[in-house]
């Protein structure tokens, strides 16, 4: 201690109340009606509208100069990524490929005006892609999806309702805006809290897993059964295998050229690019682009039986509302989406937002989020969210602000107008390859799971658990069973807290766990027991049975061995004969053994006791009243002014008879104890 700072430092010793009162103590009670009064100056309708609208804001602050070019480049980049991924997801979704770049488009205008992000890029995402692809599986008209099908007269003329994908999946992203928007008014931004980050990464590697799955046929190139319910992707690789001589061989050296060349320019060219130039080479387009010309030029489709996009309608789709009878069917697939796709949104746009330095409303988030769904589904959209590799490839080019998406829309009106027929007959093989390479990244989460076994062996159990039950059971089974481990995982921790004895450390006013600190020494006749955490209903036996077991005293056995010892030593043993004496003394040995009689004062320190509830007060009670039986006092410290308000409320503190005395901090209980008991004081030296 000779080479350390040294703190000199005296005061009064203060009792809680005593200290209230010097420093005039008071709890702050603010009427409902000053509350609302407060919030409304704060709401004058020129800050409700850049709220609602942040666009209007950010607008108003643009630097032209400095943002412009960035911005142009940035929306020009992420434009090429949303025409290859955008069809590539579209077939996730089980709808045409030409509704993935609707997605890219109306629900994005809807972000803009009303989303905080500035590096975001919206619009389609495998995973939610893949969710959406599954409920269109479920509820739409088989024919629709079997592709040998090519008269759907007879479904039209059925009695029976059906439903196409494109309007299944509308209605899915209709609901999945009302919630959204549900959520907003009721500013439940942090619903999001619910879902880990473990159980995020478990999650989507699981769902990885089934966007793989569902792309083996195209990359294979022949067709097999579509598989929906629990095991499906069980059943899909059994029938991959059974079917497995049904390959096309010229679709699948398509798909290996692909990935190949995707590869090669991600893993080796990409990098070196990087280094002369900040913007990336398109190998989405490019692969897009050569797969469409040699498709058309070599006939693939009805030479080598390559399957190809097909019909892509030009100019934008009429506005037309979704089948809302089919929402009471999909009202729990809605809302997982909805969890799962603002989750996504809202850790990528806090990952930014940390990196550039801004704010994002997680509420504000629902209402951009949930306005673009719903707008998106009068226009043939999917759901929509961000997605990693555009947002990361929007920020790594140097994009600034929501400009670069009015941009990259701008780009896509043209494509939609003009462009589109012209992809007809690129392979879908080739938009298999490219939804594959992107999954690299969700792969290779599964080293995550190293990661937290070895921070947290609980959070790699819910990782674990998350992953095997989307890949082995279902999408949405899975996402339930993780969210209930971590919840359970929540409870157990808050049901048992870090419990501990402290020590004093010589010369100083610091006490510390004496299990930790082999320096720090526990204070004759003292026991101060540190409690971390809350203290209710459901943890109050865990508080008292830690209690005790730290302490090694019961007060109810202890009750009962001084009973029998007092019985003990009242007895005349010259009227006993020896044998019985004998034993009388052996019991009492037993009994002094058992019996604790070394503890003169129990201070509890409470100064990381974050809540207590009336049951929790109660048995506080009880353990005192068991104490002072036997006239063992007990000191509270440290506690907090709620948790001081609560103990005062519900009457555990007695003014005036000082059934529990509470102090601000441990060592002034300590002094008080040593002072008034008789105890041999812990050695402070000069410090204090």
């Amino acid at each position: 201690m000779e080479n350390c700072r040294q703190i000199k430092i005296e005061r009064p010793l203060y009792e809680q109340e005593q200290f209230h009162y010097e420093f005039e103590y008071f709890k702050s009670k603010k009427p409902l009606l000053n509350k609302l009064m407060s919030s409304c100056k704060d709401n004058n309708p020129k800050k409700i509208l850049y709220r609602t609208i942040p666009a209007i804001d950010w607008l108003r602050h643009y630097k032209w100069k400095e943002y412009l070019r960035p911005d142009i480049v940035a929306g020009f980049t992420v434009a090429v990524m949303h025409l290859s991924q955008g069809m590539a997801y579209g077939m996730l979704g089980n709808v045409p490929p030409i509704i993935g770049i609707y997605t890219a488009f109306f629900p994005v205008l809807m972000y803009i005006l009303f989303g905080t992000s500035r590096h975001n890029s919206l619009g389609t995402f495998a995973v939610v892609c893949l969710m959406t692809g599954k409920v269109v599986l479920e509820h739409s008209h088989p024919s629709f999806l079997d592709e040998s099908t090519t008269n759907k007269t007879e479904i039209m003329n059925s009695d029976q309702p059906f439903y196409s994908p494109i309007e299944v999946a509308t209605v899915v992203g209709f609901m999945v805006g009302v919630m959204q928007l549900l959520m907003y008014m009721c500013h439940f931004g942090t619903v999001s809290n619910l879902i880990s980050d473990t159980l995020v990464s478990g999650f989507t590697t699981g769902a990885a897993v089934h966007v793989f799955t569902s792309q083996v046929k195209e990359l294979f190139g022949y067709s097999i059964p579509k598989h929906k319910g629990m095991f499906s992707i069980i059943n899909t690789y059994v029938s991959i295998f059974k079917d497995i001589s049904n390959v096309n061989y010229v679709t699948m050296a398509i798909s290996a050229v692909t990935i190949s060349i995707t590869v090669f320019n991600n893993e080796f060219l990409k990098p070196r690019v990087a280094k002369l130039c900040s913007f990336p080479v398109p190998i989405e387009l490019v692969v897009v682009t050569a797969g469409t010309l040699i498709s058309y030029f070599c006939r693939l489709n009805t030479d080598h039986a390559v399957r190809i996009v097909g019909n892509i309608p030009s100019g934008l789709p009429p506005p037309r509302l979704p089948p809302f009878a089919l929402i009471n069917n999909i009202v729990l697939d809605c809302f997982i989406i909805a969890i799962v796709s603002y989750t996504i949104n809202l850790s990528m746009a806090l990952i930014f937002a940390q990196r550039v330095g801004y704010e994002v409303d997680a509420d504000q988030e629902l209402l951009a989020m949930g306005a673009g769904n719903m707008v998106g589904s009068f226009f043939s959209c999917l759901p929509f969210t961000a997605s990693l590799s555009r947002s990361s490839i929007q920020y790594t080019v140097g994009g600034k602000t929501q400009l670069a998406s009015i941009v990259s829309c701008g780009i896509l009106i043209l494509v939609l107008m003009w462009i589109g027929p012209y992809f007809e007959p690129l392979p879908r093989c080739v938009l298999g390859s490219v939804i594959v390479v992107a999954l690299k990244g969700m792969f290779l989460q599964v080293r995550d799971f190293w990661r937290f076994w070895k921070l947290s062996k609980m959070d790699a159990v819910i990782w674990m658990v998350t992953f095997v039950g989307v890949v082995a059971i279902s999408i949405d089974i899975g996402l339930l069973v993780g969210v209930i481990m971590s919840l359970v995982t929540i409870f157990l921790l808050g049901m048992k807290p870090y419990t501990c004895l402290l020590g004093s450390v010589p010369h100083t006013d610091l006490y510390v766990d004496i299990k930790r600190y082999k320096g720090a020494g526990e204070v004759p006749g003292l026991k101060i027991f540190h409690y971390q955490g809350g203290i209710n209903f459901a943890s109050r036996n865990y508080f008292k049975s830690e209690l005790y077991k730290l302490i090694n005293l019961d007060p109810q056995k202890e009750l009962t061995y001084r009973k029998k010892l007092n019985k003990i030593a009242d007895m005349e043993f010259q009227t006993k004969s020896p044998t019985t004496i004998a034993k009388l003394k052996q019991k009492q040995d037993k009994l002094q053994c058992k019996s604790n009689t070394s503890i003169r004062c129990l201070i509890l320190d409470f100064s990381a006791l974050s809540y207590v509830d009336p049951a929790g007060v109660s048995m506080l009670k009880s353990i005192e009243h068991y104490f002072k039986q036997l006239d063992i006092p007990i000191y509270i410290a440290g506690c907090s002014a709620p948790v001081y308000e609560m103990m005062i409320k519900c009457e555990l503190v007695d003014l005036e008879k000082y059934t529990f005395r509470i102090f601000p901090a441990i060592h002034d209980a300590v002094q008080y104890a040593t002072s008034i008991l008789y105890l041999v004081k812990p050695i402070f030296g000069d410090s204090m």
